[in-house]
């Protein structure tokens, strides 16, 4: 008899949680466009209730009805079923309208007032202004430390009373420094440990695998991989935390509608593709601008010249990735004659297409933040972030320096 083997993610990503017999044997999902559905009984009725208010439990393998598309809905289940094989060390995922969505969910379903996040800066802005604005506001005390720095990290943990979340953003955004994912996860104790993998993952870096509790994603950037959906996905370990996410999502009513999710669940057998090809042409452009006169830092994972970050990428990371930043000796009039110059980067902000896009950060994705939480975090007003899509990396360096000549 022919041992049985475990099918590898590649295999899984497009097999897993699709059942042809539901789709009148469509080989690939159809999009499911419809507000209610019909219970075959009122007993089926009644145990779809109490599973989704998590009156009870789903028997393993039990297919319960769906209810109403608020509360989920055909393409939301497949995809949440076909990412988790992506995910190493997922059990289960929550797919959302947006990847704030994702991380405020996540957020209110952790967090009561009085208690406390310990966060990473920089941050992508608008999380990073949830963190110094609003939940403040509501009565979470947060606590920012730098990006990168292990023994701040692990003292603010031990500092701070009523912690409840620890949150990281590992590459940041946009410096690319690297937080100590394992570290964070053992100061963590009791405390949940959130990561926001979108720069990396799921191809090249695995949060859950170094002990992280929920992995947290913009599945508007490398997941949807051609900058025409919105969308956010949050995944987990545990059971326990999947179950609470989605009654949360039930109460905010931001579950990603059935075309973005049909959308996304297409995109997903080429992810590990487009990302690798991102990632080789990122290298080469990085390494082929490090260096430059025009240049006073090339931010990349192999150009790290600090030990501590030359660790920790080796420790937790598979590949650089498609994300660079540079540091231009002109500042902001500099960076903007950069941008103005440029024939196939597109100025404009996102991440993780095909296309490449290229911003200036402080006036556009970090604009909100204060002048000192910038100078804190790194963001110059010489920064530009790099996206690199999957065009030939030789017209795209090219392309580089003669706006940077120029």
């Amino acid at each position: 008899m022919a041992k049985k083997t475990k099918m590898r993610q590649d295999t899984q990503v497009l097999t897993q949680g699709f059942d042809p017999r539901l789709s009148v044997g469509s080989a690939r999902p159809a999009v499911f466009r419809s507000s209610t559905y019909v219970f075959s009984t009122p007993e089926a009725a009644e145990r779809a209730f109490d599973v989704a208010s998590g009156r009870a439990e789903a028997e393993p393998d039990e297919r319960i009805e769906l209810i109403y598309s608020r509360i989920n809905h055909p393409n939301a289940e497949i995809f949440e079923d076909q990412i988790v094989p992506l995910e190493t060390g997922a059990t289960g995922a929550v797919v959302f309208n947006s990847g704030m969505a994702a991380i405020m969910t996540a957020l209110m379903a952790n967090l009561q007032p009085g208690d406390a996040v310990v966060y990473t800066v920089p941050l992508y802005g608008g999380t990073q202004k949830l963190m110094e604005d609003f939940l403040p506001a509501w009565g979470v005390r947060t606590v920012p430390v730098v990006a990168g720095d292990r023994l701040a990290m692990e003292r603010a943990i031990a500092a701070t009373e009523k912690l409840k979340v620890v949150f990281l953003e590992s590459p940041a955004n946009p410096t690319l420094v690297m937080s100590d994912i394992r570290a964070a996860a053992a100061a963590a104790g009791d405390a949940l440990l959130l990561v926001d993998n979108t720069f990396l993952g799921p191809v090249f870096q695995h949060p859950l695998a170094l002990g992280a509790d929920i992995v947290l994603y913009s599945a508007t950037k490398y997941l949807g991989g051609f900058s025409d959906v919105i969308g956010g996905v949050a995944l987990a370990a545990d059971p326990a935390h999947v179950k609470l996410l989605r009654g949360y999502r039930i109460l905010f009513g931001n579950i990603l509608p059935p075309d973005e999710c049909w959308i996304l669940d297409s995109r997903l057998p080429t992810v590990k593709l487009r990302m690798n090809r991102q990632s080789k042409n990122a290298q080469r452009i990085a390494e082929g601008l490090d260096g430059h006169p025009a240049l006073t830092h090339v931010y990349y994972p192999t150009l790290f010249t600090d030990p501590e970050q030359q660790r920790v990428y080796a420790a937790q990371c598979d590949f650089p990735g498609g994300m660079l930043s540079i540091e231009l000796k002109g500042g902001k009039p500099a960076a903007f004659e950069f941008l103005r110059r440029l024939k196939i980067g597109r100025n404009a902000v996102s991440l993780g297409g095909v296309e490449t896009l290229v911003c200036h950060p402080k006036s556009t994705t970090h604009s909100g933040l204060s002048q000192e939480a910038c100078r804190v975090a790194g963001i110059s007003d010489g920064l530009v972030r790099l996206s690199i899509g999957i065009e030939d990396w030789r017209d795209l360096l090219a392309d580089f320096e003669q706006a940077l000549e120029s």
